[in-house]
């Protein structure tokens, strides 16, 4: 039994990590970007991108990555799955926020704000 653990946590920072890589393709974000949502390097961001490196369970980037995927999940929701409205609302100055999406998620309150903003809109419809 002590063996189905570790198993099952790597099959989540593999499904964490390739959910992260598939939305910074999809939003368009640079490995600067990725690195900066993550806390991690650019160089960093760019292996996780091409599959050589994976997030760990345990550290702050699969937690950052969490929130990031559930930024992702509650903004699609809002959009219809329309990946271009919402690369657009990232890009786009927000009064609510007082700044740019893709630029407040670049620290951790600031991701966790954004992610809080778009629950509650959803919450709203």
């Amino acid at each position: 039994m002590a063996t189905a653990q570790p198993a099952k946590d790597e099959q989540h920072e593999r499904a964490l990590t390739t959910a992260v890589a598939r939305i910074a393709a999809c939003w368009k974000l640079s490995n600067e970007q990725l690195a900066a949502v993550l806390g991690v390097s650019p160089a960093t961001a760019s292996r996780l991108r091409a599959g050589r490196f994976q997030l760990e369970r345990h550290s702050k980037a699969f937690e950052l990555g969490q929130y990031l995927v559930r930024l992702f999940r509650g903004l699609d929701a809002l959009m219809g799955s329309d990946d271009t409205a919402s690369q657009s609302w990232l890009r786009t100055g927000n009064l609510d926020l007082d700044g740019r999406p893709i630029d407040l998620i670049r620290s951790v309150r600031g991701l966790g704000d954004v992610a809080d903003y778009v629950d509650a809109y959803r919450a709203q419809v």
